[in-house]
């Protein structure tokens, strides 16, 4: 079933120059690229995006990181896009995620985990309203 996703490329990896990398490997797995937006986030925006965490203690510091510099939006479609992507991602915790995952290669930590994808149909619907409203 073809399903679109959306895709975060978190300031880490806009700022270690991976982006290109992990593009590189979502669209090796056979997805397509529908649309890509390099964004400042603003507290508002994080706030918005993850309106389930907003309460949780974690969430300060992960809203700080979010908005601490650019980040990649994106869209990606293709057979199981969401399954997919979050195959490809790998464990959030790039510390404790598989090698040959994004995060199990390349993430640093928990926090600064290089990738945010969709985790449902619901998930991306909402997410992919926010962040890109004209598709």
């Amino acid at each position: 079933m073809t399903q679109r996703t959306l895709v975060l490329l978190k300031p880490d990896t806009v700022r270690r120059g991976l982006v290109g990398q992990v593009l590189a490997r979502f669209e090796a797995k056979g997805l397509t690229l529908v649309a890509m937006q390099l964004r400042h986030v603003d507290a508002e925006l994080a706030d918005t995006h993850y309106a389930e965490h907003v309460e949780r203690d974690f969430y300060p510091p992960l809203r700080d990181f979010v908005t601490s510099g650019p980040l990649v939006a994106l869209v990606l479609e293709g057979d199981e896009a969401i399954e997919v992507v979050r195959s490809l991602n790998g464990a959030t915790d790039g510390r404790k995620a598989a090698p040959g995952t994004i995060r199990g290669d390349l993430a640093l930590s928990n926090r600064e985990n290089l990738v945010h994808g969709s985790d449902s149909t619901e998930s991306a619907e909402r997410e992919i309203g926010i962040w890109f409203p004209d598709l």
